[in-house]
């Protein structure tokens, strides 16, 4: 099947995700787009002259305006201000200026790109979710969510135990950001519990220590090097070949879920099977701490999402 996927935003982390996206061969055709007059022009020539080395017949578009793109089947939006390094500012903190461009794009390219699926890259990502799906009105609107995080998490579980991480297994949910939750429940190594692999090798996991890495390892990698990007990338690539190759892969993506405590539906990040229609999640299979838990991080999200929106004056 061939798939027009639109990336929106080309900077540090829409370029290597643009890349990544080419080289998994997941498009047939790949629009860039960034309203920096010459970027995505510029951007375009750089993936073309790689793609002579994928050697992949995909037809690779550019443009500076966003209604200029057209018949996308999936739109990445990764447009928006980035976390400045060295100044400790929050995802959060974002959220009053990129609900504006994330708005502007859901607007504007809702009309010509009939039936899309909007992948929110933009952060604070969970919030910037609810603001696409509010004035895109598309049926498949996900935000990239705790995919990212649950990485990290495997990656230090496998350093931890001191095993290859391909035998690592486990999920964060929540919020991308201070409200994540690392889902234990779900963490297994070699098919065992990750306390009952430890037990067995003598290892003693401290879950705060771990869980404490997988917060605070995005910023110590922005403070050194201005930015994470091929984490990002890879992450973000996984979720679209999950949609284009209908996986039913279980990934933590922000969807759609309903809480007593939000007046309407809010969007949290938890693992679910994710193909070309969104199948179950996880949520019932989670501990009752778990669950509690990721209520509250919805209700933080709705909370960023709801001042993001009062900021719009909409």
């Amino acid at each position: 099947m061939g798939v027009h996927i639109a990336q929106i935003g080309t900077g540090r982390v829409g370029r290597p995700t643009a890349n990544a996206i080419l080289s998994a061969g997941l498009a047939s055709e790949l629009t860039v787009c960034d309203t920096k007059t010459g970027l995505a022009g510029a951007f375009a020539e750089e993936l073309r002259h790689a793609n002579a080395s994928f050697r992949l017949d995909v037809d690779i578009y550019d443009c500076d305006r966003d209604e200029d793109v057209s018949g996308a089947d999936i739109i990445l939006i990764a447009a928006g201000m980035p976390r400045p390094p060295g100044t400790k500012v929050t995802r959060r903190e974002l959220a009053a200026t990129n609900a504006k461009i994330v708005r502007d794009i859901s607007q504007i390219t809702s009309s010509n790109n009939p039936g899309a699926k909007y992948v929110v890259i933009t952060n604070p990502v969970d919030a910037m979710t609810m603001v696409c799906k509010r004035f895109s009105r598309a049926d498949f609107v996900i935000g990239a969510g705790t995919n990212l995080e649950s990485l990290r998490f495997r990656s230090r579980l496998a350093a931890e135990l001191k095993v290859p991480v391909s035998k690592i297994q486990g999920w964060v949910g929540g919020e991308h950001g201070q409200s994540m939750v690392a889902l234990w429940s779900t963490a297994k190594a070699y098919g065992k519990l990750i306390d009952e692999y430890a037990s067995t090798k003598k290892i003693v996991i401290n879950e705060k220590d771990v869980e404490k890495y997988v917060i605070d390892v995005g910023m110590s990698v922005l403070d050194q090097i201005g930015g994470t990007e091929f984490g990002p990338a890879a992450s973000f690539r996984d979720i679209v070949r999950a949609i284009v190759n209908n996986t039913d892969e279980i990934l933590p993506v922000d969807v759609p879920m309903g809480f007593p405590s939000i007046p309407e539906l809010g969007y949290v990040s938890i693992p679910v099977a994710m193909g070309w229609t969104l199948g179950p999640t996880f949520y019932n299979f989670l501990s009752e701490q778990e669950k509690k838990k990721i209520e509250d991080a919805a209700r933080t999200i709705y909370t960023t999402y709801e001042e993001a929106v009062r900021s719009l004056g909409d």
